[in-house]
């Protein structure tokens, strides 16, 4: 049987089914891009961590029994110690910080959350009853955190990054349940067959499962399964319990909330609806417009000074611009050097959307919200950068409240909008086709050890991507403006 982990525990927990994939059925895991970056994260986090403490040792070895050695004679020694490894009852932690006190040692661990979650306090419990087996049983146990009011001054210095939290009082009444979680993960563990455990809120609490898609798989002759209802959770629920699987089958007097009787009706009849009011306000845009989408960085540990933990950074626009005799011209910027981008990117903005037309955007919260902060940021380019979101006109609300498409299963995002009138524009077909791919991307891009020829290919792909976002709010327009 394989042994265990912090993590793994804590997988079973949520779903034991999870666990037993993990190791039984590695092949189906599927981590998307949200969480490779999520990951990404968490490791330079704990970088600087560590840097934040020095004269501690590392037990960096990947090997079990070289990180024991070397974790048990710098106990004897009563140093410091980062990645301190511990073995017991078959479950293997590793300790982010351990520090020395009179009685024995603080435990921190370290998280790239900006607030403590209640699974945190069962990761500290895990690894306090593993050290505790072990004979080294923590004195007190802490969580250190984001603090995302702290600001980077761009000198290499991150004190203060951290907000440290005391759980020893959650944690100790805690530690005697490890055995029943350890007891419980290991009876899975040895099932000669998954569990059969109906997909449900654990799925995505308190993460989105990596067996998700494996657990579920579109139902037999449901096409339209009635949670497609938009913030209808319960009353999908109740649907399901009275027997009401597809949404077409749902009798019209079972609901009452006017979008879900909208997004109803267009199903059942199988044909786009579109309101005369889309058609109305599209016609009613004057010339030149300006279709303009951003893309956005948000550093966990911030490299740029005057910047805070996850503030979105936006590096890159993409811009289509439409005369009134149809020609159309594009304009984009991106930059990756690696140094911060926002200043040329808001002086090439300004420069690209002129000031006369309007902005079309996708979600203007977003986009407005980045205006806003690069012109505080910028004082000198704040009276122009201000005067664009004056000039927005947005397409979500127009789409939300205006149309609708069988095919869109209730979700008005831009990628499920756009399919329903420009089929031939895929993001499927894009190596970088959502927001969390173009992060990635672009910590890639900017790493000091990618090479030319792979940034040119990133390069090339990052552009592609929001420039095809661009030409989705044209295709949309132009649908809709007949």
């Amino acid at each position: 049987m394989a042994s265990l982990s912090k993590s793994k525990i804590i997988a079973h927990r949520q779903c034991p089914k999870r666990l037993w994939l993990q190791i039984n059925r590695p092949e189906l895991i599927q981590i998307s891009a949200a969480t490779q970056v999520r990951f990404d994260e968490g490791n330079k986090v704990g970088d600087i961590a560590r840097q934040n403490h020095s004269g501690g040792v590392f037990i960096e070895t990947l090997n079990r029994v070289e990180a024991i050695a070397q974790t048990k004679e710098a106990v004897a020694n009563h140093q410091t110690i980062f990645e301190g490894a511990f073995f017991e009852e078959d479950v293997m932690i590793r300790a982010d910080l351990l520090f020395p006190e009179k009685e024995g040692y603080r435990l921190v661990e370290v998280k790239s959350s900006t607030g403590v979650k209640s699974y945190h306090v069962d990761d500290v419990t895990v690894q306090s009853w593993v050290m505790d087996k072990a004979g080294c049983l923590p004195t007190s146990m802490a969580l250190a955190y984001i603090n995302n009011q702290f600001i980077y001054q761009g000198d290499g210095n991150y004190e203060g990054l951290f907000t440290e939290a005391d759980l020893s009082g959650q944690v100790k009444p805690n530690m005697s349940q490890v055995q029943s979680w350890v007891d419980a993960a290991k009876k899975t563990l040895a099932l000669p067959v998954e569990p059969t455990i109906a997909p449900g809120e654990q799925c995505t609490d308190p993460f989105t499962c990596d067996f998700i898609s494996y657990c579920s798989p579109p139902e037999e002759g449901v096409e339209y399964p009635v949670e497609i209802l938009p913030y209808g959770k319960a009353v999908a629920a109740q649907l399901r319990a009275d027997g009401f699987k597809d949404l077409r089958d749902v009798p019209a007097d079972r609901l009452s909330n006017p979008k879900h009787l909208k997004v109803h009706s267009v199903t059942c009849s199988g044909e786009a609806l579109l309101e005369p009011e889309a058609i109305a306000q599209i016609k009613a845009l004057p010339y030149p417009r300006y279709y303009l989408d951003f893309e956005t960085i948000g550093f966990a540990v911030p490299i740029w000074a005057g910047t805070r933990p996850y503030m979105q950074l936006p590096f890159q626009w993409s811009c289509h611009i439409e005369q009134a005799d149809g020609l159309m011209a594009h304009e984009e910027f991106l930059d990756l050097s690696g140094n911060d981008p926002r200043e040329m990117f808001a002086k090439t903005l300004v420069k690209a959307v002129s000031t006369d037309g309007p902005v079309i955007v996708y979600n203007a919260g977003f986009e407005g919200a980045r205006i806003k902060e690069l012109a505080a940021a910028f004082p000198h380019l704040a009276s122009e950068l201000l005067a664009i979101p004056e000039r927005f006109f947005d397409l979500l609300p127009l789409a939300r409240n205006h149309y609708y498409h069988p095919d869109m299963k209730g979700s008005w995002s831009i990628k499920d909008v756009l399919p329903t009138i420009a089929p031939e524009l895929d993001y499927a077909n894009l190596e970088v086709s959502d927001g969390a791919m173009a992060q990635e991307a672009y910590k890639e891009a900017i790493h000091s050890q990618t090479t030319p020829g792979r940034k040119e290919e990133v390069r090339h792909a990052m552009l592609k991507y929001c420039e095809q976002d661009t030409i989705a709010m044209v295709k949309i327009v132009q649908a809709w403006g007949i």
